[in-house]
């Protein structure tokens, strides 16, 4: 199994992916704050085989690689541009409105949603050139804190 793991580095927050590439499936979406990253990503490495780490390029990302120098293998720093903005188009691929809802505007169904989760998944699928699906029920807006 080739597992990679995707970040959304972000000042006060991460998104954070961890997907099967072969099976093009993700088994963990989480957004976490930035200070919990490293111990986060050491504690999975111990008991995933993660092969390969992809960070987008945006704010912090810089940082955030410093802190997974720990990591022996390959670090990735890949393009992020307009994911967030993606990342509200891709919500609703990955969680289709169903019944009455779809006579609500889309917009007000993402208003308070945390989307990094779903940006790093973007970076991933962009880095990749596949769209993966989600292993089980994921809750994109799941924050370990």
């Amino acid at each position: 199994m080739f597992k990679l793991i995707s970040i959304d580095p972000g000042k006060c927050k991460c998104g954070l992916v961890l997907a099967e590439i072969s099976e093009k499936k993700v088994y963990k979406a989480i957004i976490l704050k930035s200070e919990l990253l490293e111990d986060y990503v050491r504690n999975l490495n111990t008991v995933e085989d993660i092969s390969k780490i992809i960070i987008g390029n945006g704010t912090t990302s810089r940082e955030i690689r410093d802190k997974l120098d720990f990591f022996k293998k390959e670090i990735i720093t890949y393009e992020e541009k307009n994911t967030t903005y993606r990342a509200k188009a891709r919500y609703f691929e990955l969680f289709p409105i169903s019944g009455l809802k779809f006579l609500i505007p889309r917009e007000i169904f993402i208003l308070n949603k945390n989307l990094d989760a779903i940006s790093a998944l973007i970076i991933l699928e962009d880095y990749c050139k596949m769209k993966f699906t989600l292993n089980q029920d994921i809750d994109f807006k799941t924050w370990l804190k």
